[in-house]
């Protein structure tokens, strides 16, 4: 038995936060002791799986910005106090897997015996906006210790193939190491527990024949603005009486601490207004439980994916497990995870491509079957839960 702390900035619902929760699970089914320290954590914004988990929550109490700014520093100092945490009240790790932010492995590198391992989801550097010259400044002291505690890590791992080519593109000092590539998982079993159900959940009353749905968490980041203008496109190229039977569903974490969400979500709302597309034909899900979740994905007729060279993306691999096709941005982790014409379809980032292929999975149901059939060995042949775990417990070994 391997003794496995986890280190993790705010464990809420995300796909950085689903990677953590399966490594925990993955560990424990392996029969390796695994506890997990987060500086965030709300049991009625969370993943079940989390319930049955040993969780610590440090500083939970230090806000994520100052008057919206400093989110950087705040996110680092949290991590580093985490990090001290570990050190002088969980000392007998054996090997300490953080990830997203790297600015904790500097305390834990010189304070403790743990090997450690650090999981790059993507660069932090290339995440933010430098609008002023101070805050050019600030990112300088910043970037330099994402890089240098980054590669303080006895392993680094990466979420797929291009997010390692960006790593290594970035992070100079890092093209010498070796990067391991773990691909996030998808737990099947968890999905194939989940009964379908006749209806969408209580929350949500959807009747239409087609649906075309977008989980992300509402950030401006993900793009979702795109799943509306593709669904306004679908409205202008069909028959009145055709489009009436489609409804979109734009559902995925919120957070109603975290700013970005309420306003994106009222974005995305009045967003719709000026696009003219029907209340009854759109409905906006904040944080959906998982069942409803797996639920609306197995009714749609495809997901929509629309964010831009994404890092890795577990929304496609979820839908195509499902047998639902996947209209995804041809960028990115899409790129890996969705075989075009196979699985789904890589367009160009357009309303006009998403549309036509929307369209296109409407009209020829010989393709949607044949799609909506492959989906699911694809999943299980690349990114079944025991592949990730058995890798992940390998390379947990291998630094010992």
């Amino acid at each position: 038995m391997v003794r496995v702390t986890i280190l993790h900035p705010d464990l809420g619902i995300g796909g950085a936060e689903r990677l953590i929760v399966d490594a925990a699970i993955g560990l424990q089914e392996r029969g390796h002791s695994v506890r997990v320290v987060t500086n965030q954590y709300n049991k009625e914004h969370c993943f079940q799986e989390t319930l049955n988990l040993d969780i610590c929550t440090v500083v939970q109490w230090i806000p994520r910005s100052l008057f919206g700014k400093c989110h950087a520093f705040l996110a680092y100092l949290k991590m580093i106090i985490a990090a001290f945490y570990i050190v002088f009240f969980n000392g007998d790790a054996d090997v300490i897997l953080s990830d997203s932010v790297s600015a904790g492995q500097f305390v834990l590198r010189y304070l403790s015996n743990a090997k450690l391992i650090f999981y790059c989801h993507y660069p932090d550097r290339l995440l933010t906006k430098r609008e002023s010259n101070l805050k050019s400044f600030y990112r300088v002291i910043i970037d330099w210790i994402e890089e240098y505690t980054t590669g303080l890590a006895d392993v680094i791992c990466v979420n797929s193939k291009f997010t390692k080519g960006v790593v290594v593109e970035t992070f100079k000092s890092l093209q010498s190491r070796e990067l391991t590539v773990l691909y996030p998982s998808l737990n099947t079993a968890f999905f194939d527990s989940v009964q379908s159900s006749d209806d969408l959940g209580k929350a949500i009353k959807i009747n239409e024949k087609y649906i075309f749905t977008s989980f992300n968490r509402f950030e401006r980041k993900k793009n979702v603005i795109l799943a509306l203008d593709a669904f306004a496109q679908l409205k202008s190229n069909l028959a009145s009486d055709q489009f009436a039977k489609c409804h979109l569903v734009i559902a995925g974490g919120y957070d109603k601490k975290n700013p970005e969400n309420i306003q994106h979500y009222e974005e995305l709302k009045n967003h719709q207004v000026n696009l003219e597309l029907p209340d009854n034909q759109v409905t906006f899900l904040r944080s959906p439980t998982d069942e409803q979740k797996i639920n609306i994905i197995r009714k749609s007729r495809a997901v929509l994916y629309t964010p831009d060279r994404e890092h890795f993306g577990i929304v496609p691999v979820e839908a195509m497990y499902l047998g639902t096709p996947v209209i995804a941005v041809n960028t990115g982790g899409p790129r890996e995870t969705v075989r075009d014409n196979e699985t789904g379809f890589l367009v160009t980032q357009t309303a006009e491509s998403f549309a036509g292929k929307m369209i296109e999975l409407l009209q020829d149901e010989a393709k949607y079957q044949r799609l909506s059939e492959e989906g699911p060995k694809w999943v299980q042949q690349m990114f079944a839960f025991e592949a990730f775990s058995r890798k992940l417990d390998e390379i947990v070994q291998s630094v010992l």
